[in-house]
């Protein structure tokens, strides 16, 4: 019989979380105070609650244009170095405690050059941030390591210079490369000269594919621009059927599966973008069940209203996860960073593996 966690025991719990993105993780109050230093004067409300409820998307919105549109905001006010250096800062400190050991953060640097910062000083004050949140995460007695992931949009044409940008950056912090944005109508091809260079590098990828739209988003991922990891990559499941009381895997999910690639689900923002009905309807699960490679994560913690310490939660309550699940997924989270390889290793086995053997035994004690 799995034993019931409780909240403390799950947030307690090392944690690793691959896609989470800085300007969707911002607190409200520092949306509020942000706004009101820098001059932004667009917010749709500046009472705290009002804010908040109007930043958490769980009205039944079903189209991720309008659930991106939230982020107008966020990104209005981190327009200057203070405000991204703060942002980061928050955002490593809130990670930490929530029990996440390892985060990859990312954030677009070109969607923050309205008051004139270059893309290099938007690189270092994040990094910058960063490294300030887990120094005073260590002085409160987490653990935790930060890395980030640089985004173009891929509505635009900045592609290729985002990419030579996370190159540069590479031994800075910055551990890989994605585009994000509006899916329909803007394929990840549109970028090849990007990936290409990223491929030449030696260096990483990850791509948001199989979220707004389907099979054919995972496919060019995959196969045109060399992905590593799909962000969410939870239409996956239109390739999986029941046949006569047996699922039956395409050749896209076979490959998939068969080719360990990582999928960055993220149940909760899923139900609010409509790429899921509901929670308990989520495939992660079955998906798990198949042997794919699933990494649990937030995606935009202030638009969705979570911690990952919430999701864990959820999937307890709708799939019964246990700890031996949350160790499973958390060190298949692990093995999928964009990290070297001893240091995963490390992390693994002196701090993940041991936080979670310290929890069952006082479960059994």
């Amino acid at each position: 019989m799995t034993t019931l966690l409780s909240a403390d025991h799950i947030r307690r719990a090392p944690k690793v979380l691959l896609h989470d993105h800085l300007d969707g993780g911002v607190r409200p109050l520092t949306v509020i105070e942000l706004a009101a230093e820098t001059g932004y004067d667009k917010l749709p409300s500046t009472d705290l609650t009002e804010l908040t409820k109007w930043f958490v998307q769980d009205d039944g919105a079903t189209d991720l244009v309008r659930y991106l549109a939230a982020f107008e905001h966020t990104v209005g006010v981190m327009q200057t170095a203070a405000a991204l250096h703060r942002v980061a800062f928050e955002c490593a400190l809130d990670l930490a405690r929530d029990g996440v050991v390892y985060a990859e953060v990312r954030f677009a640097p070109e969607l923050h050059i309205e008051k004139g910062l270059s893309l290099e000083e938007i690189v270092e004050a994040v990094m910058d941030g960063f490294a300030a949140g887990v120094r005073e995460a260590a002085a409160e007695g987490h653990v935790i390591v930060v890395r980030a992931l640089l985004c173009a949009m891929r509505q635009a044409a900045h592609s290729l210079q985002i990419a030579e940008l996370a190159v540069r950056y590479r031994d800075q912090g910055v551990v890989g490369f994605d585009v994000a944005g509006p899916e329909k109508g803007f394929p990840p091809t549109l970028h090849l000269d990007a990936f290409e260079f990223v491929h030449q590098e030696n260096f990483h990828i990850t791509i948001h594919a199989g979220e707004a739209f389907g099979l054919p988003s995972i496919w060019e991922a995959l196969q045109h621009c060399g992905a590593e990891r799909l962000g969410h990559g939870v239409r996956i499941v239109d390739d999986i059927h029941l046949v006569d009381g047996e699922w039956q895997l395409g050749r896209l999910a076979n490959f998939v599966r068969d080719r360990r690639v990582p999928l960055e689900l993220c149940p909760t923002s899923n139900v609010h973008t409509g790429a899921a009905a509901t929670f308990a309807e989520h495939p992660i699960e079955l998906l798990r069940q198949l042997g794919f490679r699933i990494t649990l994560n937030t995606d935009n913690r202030l638009m969705s209203g979570i911690t990952l310490s919430d999701e864990f939660a959820s999937c307890q309550s709708a799939f019964g996860w246990g700890l031996d699940e949350m160790q499973w997924v958390t060190i298949n989270t692990m093995k999928s960073a964009f990290f070297p390889f001893d240091q995963r290793l490390e992390l693994i086995n002196k701090v993940i593996k041991p936080g979670y053997q310290a929890l069952r035994a006082e479960l059994t004690a």
